[in-house]
């Protein structure tokens, strides 16, 4: 077993899952947070009384995701250097990559979109649409596929 690989994902891991908790819920504007899945068949309409449809729905994706990355890329930065650890730039580029653009994908959460889309092929639809209880399935399932593509990142910084 290399310990110093083990070590540098682990620490990698924990510093993208803080930097991911931090950008999703502390970071996220308020307006990203209720825009990001908007689209022109379903709309969103802000507090203001604008209506925001697919375009609106993009941009604040994009403006969530870049500052969901750019968290992530600080705590790493951080946590890295408070550790002592050596990460490549490229590596750590890539990690970014793969945390940032897959979560563009699964955050725009369009009506039909990716996850949902996997929910119902996969028997979990009615999961998916769970917002009861003090459960909301989507929101679950959301992070549960964060975590899981963080974990591919923090082995790919790893290596």
């Amino acid at each position: 077993m290399n310990t110093a690989r083990t070590a540098r994902f682990a620490a990698a891991y924990a510093l993208l899952r803080a930097g991911a908790d931090i950008g999703d819920h502390l970071v996220q504007s308020d307006h990203c947070a209720r825009t990001k899945g908007a689209t022109d068949a379903a709309p969103v309409t802000g507090d203001d009384g604008t209506v925001h449809g697919t375009a609106a729905g993009r941009k604040a994706c994009a403006v969530h995701c870049l500052t969901y990355s750019a968290t992530q890329a600080a705590a790493l930065l951080l946590g890295a250097r408070a550790l002592g650890l050596r990460l490549r730039p490229a590596q750590v580029a890539a990690a970014l990559a793969i945390s940032g653009l897959t979560h563009y994908a699964i955050d725009r959460r369009v009506p039909g979109g990716l996850l949902q889309r996997f929910a119902d092929a996969t028997g979990k639809g009615n999961f998916y649409r769970l917002a009861d209880h003090g459960i909301n399935g989507a929101a679950r399932m959301d992070g549960a596929v964060h975590h899981g593509l963080e974990t591919i990142a923090a082995a790919v910084l790893a290596r």
